[in-house]
C-alpha cells in the first residue's frame, strides 16, 4: 500500500481542482463543486448521474492513475429521511427549520467518531495513574486539549456535544478530587 503525504496529495491532485472547476468539468456542466482536503474530497451537486460518476473515476483512475477507496466511496442524498455525511470529524445532515418553516438546512455536528476519539483522549488525560498530579497539572492539560478541540468543531452546531464532553471531564475530574 502506497502511503503519500498531506502536502504530495494536494500537489498531486490540484490538476484534478482544475481539471473538476474547468470549463469542460462537472463544475461547469452539472454545476457541482468538489471540496478536498488532501486526499478526502466530497463532491457537492443537486443531481448525481452517472456521467459525474464516470468523469471522476476516469480522472481519478485513469488520468491520475490513484485508486478509489471503494469501502469509503459513496453517494449520499441528504434529502432521504436519516442520511447523513461524515467528512473532516464532521457529520452533515439536513434538518427540519427550528422555527417551523417549510425548509430544511444542513446541520453540521462533530461527528459519533470523533466524540469517541475525545473521549478516549480525555479518558488517557484523566486517567486514575495520574493521581500523582496536582489537580492544577490535570485541569490545565485539559483546559489546552478542550481549548484546541472545541476551536476545531465551533463551526455549525455544536452544542449538545460540547454538552456531552463537559459531563464527561466533570465525572472524570471528581476521581481526582480528595
Amino acid at each position: 500500500m502506497l502511503l503519500i503525504s498531506p502536502l504530495l496529495a494536494n500537489i498531486y491532485l490540484h490538476c484534478l481542482d482544475r481539471r473538476f472547476h474547468g470549463p469542460s468539468g462537472p463544475a461547469g456542466w452539472a454545476n457541482a463543486r468538489l471540496i478536498r482536503y488532501a486526499d478526502d474530497f466530497v463532491i457537492l451537486a443537486k443531481s448525481q448521474g452517472q456521467r459525474l460518476t464516470d468523469w471522476v473515476e476516469e480522472r481519478v483512475e485513469s488520468w491520475l492513475d490513484l485508486r478509489l477507496n471503494r469501502e469509503k466511496t459513496r453517494t449520499v442524498d441528504l434529502t432521504e429521511a436519516g442520511s447523513s455525511l461524515d467528512f473532516l470529524g464532521f457529520t452533515f445532515r439536513l434538518a427540519e427549520d427550528l422555527y417551523g418553516r417549510n425548509r430544511k438546512y444542513v446541520r453540521v455536528c462533530p461527528s459519533t467518531k470523533s466524540l469517541a476519539r475525545e473521549r478516549e483522549c480525555l479518558r488517557e488525560l484523566t486517567s486514575p495513574c495520574l493521581n500523582y498530579k496536582p489537580l492544577v497539572q490535570v485541569v490545565a492539560g485539559l483546559n489546552r486539549r478542550l481549548v484546541g478541540w472545541a476551536n476545531y468543531f465551533r463551526f455549525g452546531h455544536p452544542r449538545v456535544t460540547f454538552r456531552k464532553v463537559n459531563w464527561f471531564v466533570n465525572c472524570r475530574l471528581t476521581r481526582h478530587l480528595p
